[in-house]
């Protein structure tokens, strides 16, 4: 279905003229973890109204939901809602483009790896940071350096927005790689951000 035709809220319709007008100001030339963290800036606020998205676009499912609520003609970015239950989580992977992630129903964790060097040679990676990321919390990356993976460990259905810098009907959700060759090691400390500012994810 085109985007025109995705019914949306006035609300999350003024997001998407936000988020162009960002991306019209932006130098073609602008790193994209820059472009990144001025669209986290412009979601942030949304997120704080229960207008942003429609009824259908919270309703749970056994299964993780995505909705495209919108892709820019020109696919510079795609708006999306993922509506992830609990226990649901996606596999460790990186992007091929910038992309941010706002949480707006639900608390849901994060978890962020780097590559090491294992004993017999081989690139292996390893989790470093764990964060709980809670409703208003916006966060942004880019890669390279952005593996990660997102599971919802609550009780509830977790609705989150996400902002990517690509046309989603033709690169998906921008995903690279899925990563298997994860190493063992500790478990992160957790950390838990309360604040409603977007911040490096």
């Amino acid at each position: 279905m085109p985007a025109s035709e995705v019914l949306v809220s006035s609300r999350t319709a003024e997001l998407v003229a936000a988020v162009r007008r960002v991306l019209c100001c932006s130098s073609g030339r602008e790193r994209p973890d820059r472009t990144a963290r001025r669209v986290a800036a412009v979601l942030a606020p949304f997120l704080a109204h229960d207008d942003l998205l429609i009824t259908r676009h919270l309703e749970s499912h056994p299964h993780t939901l995505r909705h495209v609520l919108h892709v820019d003609p020109e696919g510079r970015f795609s708006l999306v809602v993922t509506v992830r239950p609990p226990g649901g989580e996606t596999p460790v992977h990186d992007h091929t483009t910038w992309c941010v992630s706002g949480s707006y129903r639900g608390a849901e964790t994060e978890t962020r790896y780097r590559p090491v060097t294992s004993h017999d040679g081989r690139t292996v990676l390893v989790p470093f940071r764990t964060t709980v990321r809670p409703v208003g919390t916006v966060t942004h990356l880019a890669p390279p350096g952005d593996v990660h993976s997102v599971r919802n460990a609550t009780d509830d259905a977790v609705v989150t927005l996400h902002v990517y810098g690509a046309d989603v009907r033709i690169d998906g959700t921008g995903v690279r790689h899925r990563h298997d060759e994860v190493g063992a090691t500790d478990a992160p400390a957790v950390e838990r951000h309360d604040e409603a500012s977007p911040h490096d994810g």
